[in-house]
């Protein structure tokens, strides 16, 4: 399971404790971006995207998972407290979780994408709506 994931969250907290997860299951962490601007410079060293809708830009994120998924292939899940305001599918995007997201959900997400961006079958998360 050797991808790295992006975490794009202007809660920085939030932000630290995903990393913490995503290292403590081995995967890396590409980097933590809290606007589009810096997502968009990382998102070339990274398989997976943990997206926010709201960002430190302004609701920014459904726009920007769009183009982490067309533009660079990023696996791209939504991580929001309103998952209605995405409910209608991101173009691109796997699915949004609502937060809080536990750790273990956190890890379903990352066995399942990563499986997923490798063509193998994997169980979606039961909390996770995924996009059709």
């Amino acid at each position: 399971m050797n991808q790295r994931v992006l975490i794009v969250e202007d809660e920085f907290l939030i932000a630290l404790d995903l990393g913490a997860t995503v290292e403590a299951i081995g995967m890396q962490v590409a980097g933590i971006a809290n606007n589009r601007e810096q997502a968009l410079r990382l998102a070339p060293s990274a398989d997976i995207a943990f997206v926010d809708v709201n960002l430190a830009d302004g609701r920014t994120g459904p726009e920007l998972g769009r183009r982490l998924a067309e533009e660079h292939g990023l696996a791209v899940v939504f991580m929001t407290g309103n998952p209605e305001t995405v409910a209608g599918g991101v173009r691109g995007a796997v699915g949004v979780v609502q937060k809080p997201v536990m750790p273990s959900l956190v890890e379903q997400l990352l066995k399942y994408l990563a499986a997923r961006r490798v063509g193998r079958f994997a169980v979606v998360p039961a909390q996770m709506t995924v996009f059709t």
